[in-house]
């Protein structure tokens, strides 16, 4: 017996999300079905994060228990011969049995990107959320760097979100401009549902001038969902990396 970890990159347009649902194609099912294929093995992944209909992932991490004789690190080889194009096992090996990729997560990495032009693009129509006004930003940048540090981020998380405390710390912010092409990129030991793209529907409202950067400090102290406005929608969002 053996725990194979793999690091899973994927584009999220065709699936309900990451989770194994009913009557809904997910990218666990296609993975677990792979692996019951090529083992014969019906596999359990344990992932570090439930990504939503939509979302795509960089470097989404599972792990699984297998007997098979396949060596940890040809994983990949062999399930890449059998996934669809739109999922991709980046790396495959065994780790110890101890092991779980989601309770062992010390942090995770976290872009967002936008498309600001005036026209939608049809290349990243599922991979970026399209803004035709024109944004402020220096105006993101200043508002982004105030969601540093330790917080009750309970003003960013989805109504209905049951979590044990909204107290999270972020350890790095960063947004890019390059072109037509906004990169916001969020490290942190842990994120709320849907906390990510609730940042970045502020932060767009701070670039069009709806509230100020200064604004954020009291809509974060206020801990009141209806302040932080407007929710991102999901195809711009990407779980790049987990830290371990």
């Amino acid at each position: 017996m053996k725990n194979i970890k793999l690091i899973i990159e994927y584009d999220g347009t065709n699936y309900h999300g990451w989770q194994t649902q009913k009557n809904a194609k997910t990218v666990q099912d296609v993975i677990e079905r792979a692996i019951e294929g090529l083992t014969g093995e019906k596999a359990a992944l344990i992932s570090s994060s439930r990504t939503d209909f939509g979302v795509h992932a960089l470097g989404q991490v599972a792990n699984f228990i297998s007997n098979s004789t396949i060596p940890g690190d040809r994983f990949s080889y062999a399930l890449n011969r059998i996934l669809p194009e739109d999922i991709v096992i980046r790396e495959s090996c065994e780790v110890g049995l101890d092991f779980h990729a989601r309770f062992q997560a010390k942090g995770k990495k976290y872009r967002y990107i936008i498309y600001n032009h005036r026209f939608p693009s049809a290349m990243l129509r599922n991979r970026a959320y399209h803004v035709s006004y024109n944004l402020d930003i220096d105006g993101m940048k200043k508002a982004a760097l105030c969601f540093l540090g330790t917080h009750d981020f309970s003003s960013f998380k989805a109504s209905g979100s049951s979590v044990k405390t909204s107290v999270r710390t972020i350890t790095s912010v960063s947004l890019e401009k390059n072109d037509d092409v906004l990169k916001f990129e969020i490290c942190g030991n842990g994120f709320l549902y849907n906390m990510v793209r609730i940042i970045v529907g502020i932060l767009v409202d701070v670039g069009m001038g709806k509230i100020k950067a200064d604004d954020i400090p009291d809509i974060i102290n206020s801990k009141d969902r209806k302040k932080a406005g407007r929710t991102a929608p999901a195809h711009g969002l990407y779980l790049v990396e987990v830290y371990y």
